[in-house]
């Protein structure tokens, strides 16, 4: 009888600790569900229009259908665009991160999960990822003829540490 009486609170407090750590597990897969990419990270875009880490995942091409590009593109903490315009505007919708989106002569706007930026044409601009996160964003980029994007100067170390300043 004694034994039975040992092993009872063992078996019990087994069940306990099992069943704690399968429902933590199941939290974490949760979370980790709700925090996974939409899009994949896709190629790395070139330094001769980039400053740092970023990528591009192509989603939809210009066609008869559609005068716009569509893709997804991760700026890793630091990363951010050239100087640059569009001669028809661009749509940015932020799904992941934080950053920002500067016009030339303005204050730069922090751009984070769930913004949409109507940036008109042909204004002067660049986006990217703050210094200390990374930023996702659907890029839809309106065309005229073959042409949908007019690339300019770095956004140079100085620009870009006074916008993280604040």
């Amino acid at each position: 009888m004694k034994i039975k009486s040992l092993l009872l609170p063992s078996f019990v407090a087994v069940i306990v600790l099992t069943t704690a750590c399968n429902n933590n597990k199941k939290q974490h897969e949760m979370a980790t569900q709700n925090t996974a990419a939409i899009f994949p990270e896709g190629n790395k875009l070139p330094g001769d229009h980039f400053t740092g880490n970023a990528f591009l995942h192509p989603m939809l091409a210009k066609d008869n259908n559609n005068e716009f590009s569509l893709g997804c593109v991760t700026f890793q903490p630091g990363a951010r665009t050239h100087w640059h315009t569009h001669p028809k505007g661009q749509v940015l919708i932020v799904t992941e991160g934080e950053g920002f989106n500067q016009e030339k002569g303005k204050s730069a706007q922090t751009l984070k999960k769930g913004d949409v930026v109507n940036i008109p044409a042909d204004t002067q601009h660049w986006h990217g990822a703050s210094t200390s996160s990374k930023l996702v964003h659907v890029a839809i980029t309106n065309y005229r003829g073959d042409e949908n994007v007019v690339w300019l100067q770095p956004v140079s170390d100085e620009e870009y540490n006074q916008v993280n300043k604040k």
